[in-house]
């Protein structure tokens, strides 16, 4: 039994944090999930910008779309929802095996819409209608504009992979927003078997703080959060609101790990994923460390859901002058920044290429 299995067993769900024509084209994907216990994938604006920047695969399309009429933010999606649309496909028959608790791959709305709530909404439903797969998640980020805007979608049956989360009270909120929609569903009369995730950004924290603090300090800040999160995870669904709604029909928002790939070269490579083995999770995890993790990683100690450990860390980075709550603020407004850099290079790559085979084909 290889590493990533031994996780799975453990009830951790893998997500490839990667897609590209190429993972689809060449096979590689089918045997990710084959043979490494691979059971979703996720996708965002920068992984889509370094697929399509990277090679010619999407040329083809690109021209194809582009002299239907369709430019911009409309070509973008056009080529995504192809790739996704077939990722989900691929993934369906755990989807169906699962009962829909694993199987999924996630399209994110524009970033630009990252303060704007009814836009938002709107992008989620009309995105999930055209991908008529019942297995896509929409990724809608965990900002004050965001969490209403979950809660909406959420309301009316569109699953949610809410991301950009960066502490337990990003988390909280978000675990909120879906439970109201839950709620709002059964006021209704309708169904609350809609599906989410939470997913907190792990190494980010870490590399934040790196020129900050020194020694013991080093690369321990993440995985406290992480901890902390956990807990509050474990206290949502030991909740008496929960286990009504669970009881209705409904169920758990899992909390996903994001961002587990190891940022400083002189740590392990699979750090992030032996620190967060934790049954009834999630873990997107970047290609790179998936095959080493594949290789040489490790499964020993489960996360323990006892935030004990995790708030003394916490304390001691505040003893050391790190507020921890601004800086979630502040790395969900960078994190949220750094997918709207990629998406605005993104529509230009698709501008430039679109305006070439014109050029070519005139």
């Amino acid at each position: 039994m290889n590493a990533t299995e031994a996780l799975h067993k453990l009830g951790q769900s893998l997500w490839l944090d990667n897609i590209s024509r190429e993972l689809l084209n060449s096979g590689t994907l089918k045997r990710y999930i084959d043979e490494l216990s691979v059971t979703g994938l996720t996708s965002n604006p920068t992984i889509f910008d370094k697929a399509i920047t990277h090679g010619n695969l999407y040329d083809e399309a690109i021209n194809r779309i582009s002299t239907e009429g369709k430019s911009g933010e409309a070509l973008f999606f056009e080529l995504a929802l192809e790739d996704l649309v077939k990722a989900a496909d691929l993934f369906r028959p755990i989807h169906v095996a699962t009962e829909g608790i694993d199987g999924w791959v996630s399209l994110e709305v524009s970033p630009l819409l990252a303060n704007n709530t009814a836009g938002t909404v709107r992008a989620a439903a009309q995105l999930f209608a055209r991908a008529e797969r019942i297995n896509l998640f929409i990724k809608i980020p965990g900002t004050p504009a965001g969490i209403p805007a979950i809660e909406e979608s959420i309301a009316a049956g569109i699953p949610i992979n809410v991301t950009l989360l960066f502490s337990r009270e990003h988390y909280l909120a978000a675990a909120e927003a879906y439970m109201s929609g839950l709620e709002r569903r059964i006021a209704a009369g309708l169904a609350p078997d809609v599906s989410s995730v939470a997913s907190l950004f792990v190494s980010r924290w870490d590399v934040a703080v790196a020129d900050t603090v020194q020694g013991e300090f080093q690369n321990r800040l993440g995985i406290a959060i992480a901890m902390r999160t956990y807990k509050a995870y474990r206290d949502v669904l030991a909740s008496p609101r929960w286990l009504k709604l669970a009881a209705a029909g409904a169920r758990p928002q899992r909390l996903l790990w994001a961002s587990t790939g190891t940022k400083d070269p002189a740590l392990p490579d699979t750090l992030y994923i032996e620190a967060l083995a934790a049954a009834d999770t999630v873990n997107t995890i970047p290609e790179k460390t998936l095959l080493a993790f594949a290789d040489h990683g490790k499964v020993g100690g489960v996360l323990p859901p006892d935030e004990g450990y995790a708030e003394d860390v916490i304390a001691e980075f505040n003893s050391e002058g790190i507020d921890d709550e601004a800086l979630a603020a502040e790395l969900q407004r960078q994190g949220a920044e750094s997918f709207t850099k990629s998406w605005n290079e993104l529509m230009d790559i698709l501008t430039a290429k679109a305006q070439s085979f014109r050029v070519a084909g005139s």
